[in-house]
């Protein structure tokens, strides 16, 4: 199995890769046409990437058949051309949840006491005690988080070492997972940022949570409150963001924002960070020696199930739930042909296959083949499965 490397990756990482015995082809500055020409040139089977763009063309023109995000987010995979194709997209999910919880709470402690500033005037040659000596502190503070997962539990547990109160809003966030995080679960976003001293992002990037954060958002967020965001610069309506520092004073400390650049290094334009009270970093939450082995150790993991088993771990792009309608199951000696002879019948009723799975009993003498069809199977085909072949047991149609 062929693997290609696109991306900056652990020496650990690429040895594990050798050791399972994959053939490793390492070029970490392969970007757009560069990367294309290289998945074409080099026909891999695996593709890793960190925060290289995947592009549709990528998929098509190669002989991918999986693609690992080496970190959490997928949002620069063509996901949707993935699943086209039928190229498992996996990633590696929590695996940098402590170094993400660890600079939100740098981030918080910046903006606090002033520590960007105060460094600048140190730097030019200036002393400035008296402005720098006010701070909130943040013992006794309500910390509001958005998104409990694994990033959020990590912030959560450092802010209850803190001594900080927390109240919370997720999809999944119920009494009993409340209970179970120390927090007070509020129904609502708004309800959230309305409650809190300080707002933390930590969710994850899909259709219903791109832009949540907005102005609604934020005019319910006391005056002078904080906001971080160490998840994705899509989650926030960073206009509205502009105008809350602007108008009510909110302070911000920012690890993804709008205008990032897409490469490792070179100029930036981002009007944000000329706003007083707002501070950031370069897109680096998880860019901790601890994490990065981490999850280079978890795509060794994945490649490696992968070439064993055909299935790799942590698949984000399957169907969670498909067309079929009726179960068909059909009880029948395992022989040769025997599966052959059904989905032919199938094919000829103008009938689909969704999911299937062929389970064979003790002694390997019976199975039953479990297949989920796009429609219920008429009269005729349901006497042609039990009649194409003496083979077939019994056969048995469910609606789903």
């Amino acid at each position: 199995m062929k693997v290609l490397v696109a991306d900056k990756f652990e020496d650990s990482g690429r040895r594990g890769l050798a050791e399972i015995g994959c053939e490793v082809v390492y070029e970490p500055d392969a970007t757009g046409d560069e990367l294309l020409a290289a998945v074409e040139r080099t026909s891999a089977d695996v593709l890793v990437v960190r925060s290289t763009k995947v592009t549709r063309p990528m998929l098509e023109r190669g002989k991918l058949s999986l693609v690992v995000r080496a970190g959490a987010g997928t949002n620069t995979i063509d996901v949707e051309a993935a699943s086209e194709r039928g190229i498992w997209v996996a990633n590696c999910p929590g695996k940098n949840a402590v170094a993400v919880a660890e600079l939100t709470f740098a981030l918080l402690l910046a903006l606090d006491r002033h520590v960007v500033d105060a460094s600048a005037d140190l730097r030019g040659g200036r002393w400035n005690k008296k402005d720098y000596s006010k701070a909130r502190g943040l013992y006794g503070r309500t910390l509001g988080v958005l998104g409990t997962g694994m990033i959020g539990r990590e912030v959560i547990r450092r802010a209850r070492a803190f001594g900080m109160n927390v109240v919370a809003w997720s999809r999944t966030l119920g009494p009993a997972l409340a209970d179970e995080l120390g927090v007070v679960a509020k129904p609502t976003v708004t309800e959230v940022a309305a409650a809190s001293d300080i707002l933390s992002v930590h969710l994850a990037l899909t259709p219903d949570t791109r832009g949540l954060v907005g102005d609604g958002v934020f005019a319910s967020m006391k005056p002078g409150a904080f906001f971080l965001n160490t998840s994705r610069a899509e989650v926030v309506d960073q206009a509205a963001l502009e105008r809350a520092v602007k108008e009510r004073g909110i302070r911000a400390g920012l690890d993804v924002f709008a205008e990032e650049p897409a490469g490792g290094s070179g100029a930036v334009d981002a009007p944000i960070f000329a706003l007083p009270g707002v501070i950031g970093t370069h897109h680096i939450g998880a860019s901790t020696d601890q994490a990065q082995e981490a999850i280079a150790t978890e795509t060794v993991r994945i490649v490696g199930l992968y070439k064993e088993s055909g299935r790799p771990a942590n698949v984000v792009n399957l169907a969670t739930k498909t067309l079929a309608t009726h179960l068909v199951a059909v009880r029948h000696y395992d022989r040769v042909g025997v599966l052959a002879a059904v989905f032919d019948c199938l094919k000829r009723g103008g009938i689909n296959v969704q999911e299937m799975e062929n389970i064979v009993f003790d002694g390997g003498k019976a199975a039953v083949a479990r297949i989920h069809v796009d429609r219920v199977p008429d009269v005729d085909v349901q006497r042609s499965l039990r009649t194409c072949t003496p083979d077939i047991l019994d056969v048995s149609v469910v609606a789903l």
